[in-house]
């Protein structure tokens, strides 16, 4: 005889897996900072960089964008609950800010904007899928949510096919930084044993 739940007993149960737990809220500001730490890095690089590319092909430089984005990923793909792309991104923009960048707390809006494209994709298949086409999607989203502030905001009056390359190669960057290489970091980190208290780590090795 098998037992039935209850649409109350259910609710529940997803209620509680949704809920964050203290140890969701400490690893994703580790990751977070990390991120943070990261985005301070590569802010330090990007301008040598970006400038022969740009030169290569206007809006071409958009392809540089995955590094600033990724974090959203991580931590969504991490902590599987809501908010957790739009909290991991905006403290890594704020430790990034914190240290000192050329954006200033412009980098702030960046990550608050980039976490929300990440958690609407997550958000639409209602934080019940982390498989890697949603997690490339994510990347995606958060590629098209900061090519439109960044056109908005540094790039206003910008010729069409400037539009156009920017968005394409941000795009392309978000979904292979922050979704194919944020996904197989957690997969990395989760055979570690590091993500033993999270679904993410139980899945990855097999363990429920």
């Amino acid at each position: 005889m098998h037992a039935t739940l209850s649409p109350s007993t259910t609710a529940d149960r997803s209620t509680r897996v949704l809920k964050w737990r203290v140890v969701d809220i400490v690893v994703a500001s580790v990751v977070a900072v990390a991120s943070g730490v990261v985005f301070w890095v590569w802010g330090q690089l990007d301008n040598p960089i970006s400038g022969p590319v740009s030169a290569v092909l206007p809006g071409f430089q958009g392809i540089l964008n995955g590094p600033w984005l990724f974090a959203g990923v991580l931590g969504a793909l991490i902590i599987r609950k809501p908010g957790a792309a739009i909290y991991t991104e905006l403290v890594a923009a704020t430790v990034s800010a914190l240290i000192g960048t050329q954006w200033g707390f412009a980098t702030l809006i960046s990550g608050l904007v980039q976490g929300l494209g990440v958690e609407i994709v997550f958000a639409l298949f209602l934080y019940a899928n982390w498989r890697l086409p949603v997690a490339l999607l994510a990347g995606a989203g958060a590629g098209i949510a900061e090519s439109i502030l960044d056109l908005l905001y540094w790039y206003p009056g910008s010729k069409l096919g400037f539009v156009v390359t920017y968005t394409i190669t941000t795009t392309i960057s978000g979904i292979v930084v922050a979704g194919l290489l944020s996904w197989l970091l957690v997969r990395a980190l989760a055979k570690t044993g590091a993500l033993s208290r999270f679904a993410s780590g139980r899945e990855a090795t097999g363990r429920v």
